[in-house]
């Protein structure tokens, strides 16, 4: 249970690094007791080890913020705490108590800060338990309050990604997809390919046997025809290429040699009268000899 517990805290410290104590000193100024302790906790997470004690000092830098007035600084203190205590719950495999822990300072789950929401996400998503987090994720992206956030959009694709899909509620990430609009265009059709994708393989679940290699069969078809397709398309557009491709000298050289033909060849023209009588007199000529080959005795006669 010890690894796990290592492997659960891997994607945390990966979302921008655990805190370090230079941090909060930089971020917020030393003007509370709990800044201190925020400090503290983050030396006992990352440099010291001792999770439980990290744990236990963010609880009482909590209690020292209850008597304080809300400002911004005690709002990014809250934030950073629940940071560090949600890692050091996660490295004592006591991930599940997580959203509990949270929610004892936050009470409600609209109120969470983007990044503590993300960590949650991010954790149960980690540990296959995606459905734990979906009543809260939801709540949140409801709220009209968190919608004007700029981290909303982020938070709605990773809520999509990470548990809507893997919970097989494919309705409920079109439904967001299409009528969020925080998603950008890109993002919106990077979705709904998941979700499509994510409905091609549901369907391919509950068909039998011989129903997937049917349907395995028209997809290689499919995938050949449309190989075919874009082949000739490239052919197509190399040929208009190297048609295109030619001097314009050439060209227009071409053009004037067919305009000399047709004057040529014109009857109105005076001087194509004596060419127009050789060519129909060789054009006897001609049907002379094949029919004395054809009809040997009849032209005797």
């Amino acid at each position: 249970m010890k690894g796990d517990a290592s492997t659960s805290a891997a994607p945390l410290k990966g979302l921008g690094g655990p805190l370090r104590s230079s941090e909060p000193a930089r971020a917020l100024p030393a003007v509370s007791p709990a800044v201190h302790l925020l400090e503290e906790a983050a030396d006992l997470l990352v440099v010291h080890l001792d999770f439980h004690a990290a744990l236990e000092t963010c609880e009482r830098a909590w209690q020292s913020l209850a008597e304080e007035p809300t400002s911004g600084t005690v709002v990014e203190v809250k934030c950073s705490l629940c940071v560090v205590g949600i890692q050091a719950l996660a490295e004592m495999n006591r991930w599940r108590e997580v959203l509990s822990w949270v929610l004892q300072y936050y009470q409600v789950p609209e109120k969470l800060p983007p990044k503590v929401l993300e960590l949650c996400i991010l954790l149960y998503s980690k540990m296959q338990e995606p459905g734990a987090v979906l009543a809260m994720a939801d709540a949140w992206l409801q709220d009209p309050d968190n919608q004007g956030l700029p981290e909303y959009g982020s938070l709605a694709e990773l809520h999509l990604l990470q548990v809507l899909l893997p919970l097989g509620r494919l309705s409920e990430a079109e439904g967001l997809a299409v009528g969020s609009a925080a998603f950008s265009e890109e993002q919106r059709e990077a979705v709904l390919q998941a979700v499509c994708t994510a409905r091609q393989q549901l369907t391919r679940e509950h068909l039998s046997p011989q129903e997937q290699q049917k349907l395995s069969q028209e997809g290689s078809f499919s995938h050949k025809l449309m190989s075919l397709l874009r082949l000739l398309r490239r052919l197509w557009d190399s040929a208009a290429s190297h048609l295109l491709s030619q001097p314009f000298k050439k060209s227009l050289l071409a053009a004037l040699i067919l305009l000399l033909l047709v004057l040529r060849f014109d009857p109105a023209t005076p001087s194509s009268l004596p060419f127009l009588y050789q060519l129909a007199h060789l054009f006897r000529r001609i049907q002379k000899a094949t029919l004395s080959r054809l009809y040997p005795l009849a032209l005797r006669d």
